[in-house]
């Protein structure tokens, strides 16, 4: 169970930092002509009302991250200590999880940086609607490229935990306990 709940936190850790570095707008090619498109260069109001939804979300996904991070690495850093004392060859296991704790150091301020931006909001009202259409550019902008920043401060080093994680299960995997014989 314990496992599971490990596998789990860790996935949601670097499924919500790699959503973070997908782009933020979508690419799409129209004709000579298409009356229905807003003129280029420009962004429909519903389009960034939508793009800033999606990156609150995301925003909101890091900083969950974050918060079952330190959980994340004191049980990672338990389960080496023990492997350690066993005997085992926890070098890369290790050395993943120091990368992705200094990651998490440089990321978090980063991360709190955008509080800034989401507070002020410009551009946008308290429901996420566009009040006004250059501010609320240079806000989803700004936002985009904070997002962008924690990304690759986190370098990748939450997948490569996973990768050393797997990779130590595969040479030690779990001794198998053997059932008793009931009543005595």
């Amino acid at each position: 169970m314990k496992t599971l709940f490990r596998k789990t936190i860790l996935f949601a850790l670097v499924a919500a930092l790699g959503v973070a570095s997908l782009p933020f707008a979508r690419v799409s090619a129209a004709g000579e002509y298409d009356p229905n498109l807003p003129p280029r260069g420009e962004i429909s109001n519903q389009r960034l009302e939508q793009v800033w939804a999606r990156q609150l979300r995301f925003y909101e996904r890091i900083g969950n991250g974050f918060e079952r991070a330190d959980r994340f690495t004191d049980k990672v850093q338990q389960l080496i200590d023990r492997a350690q004392e066993n005997g085992k060859d926890v070098a890369g296991v290790q050395a993943a999880l120091d990368a992705f704790e200094a990651a998490l150091k440089d990321a978090h301020p980063i991360y709190e940086s955008v509080e800034g931006i989401i507070n002020s909001h410009q551009g946008f009202d308290a429901d996420g609607k566009v009040t006004d259409t250059e501010k609320a550019k240079e806000t989803v902008r700004a936002m985009g490229e904070k997002l962008k920043d924690i990304r690759a401060a986190m370098n990748g080093t939450g997948r490569a935990l996973l990768e050393a994680l797997r990779a130590f299960r595969e040479v030690n995997p779990r001794p198998q306990q053997t059932p008793t014989p009931e009543g005595g």
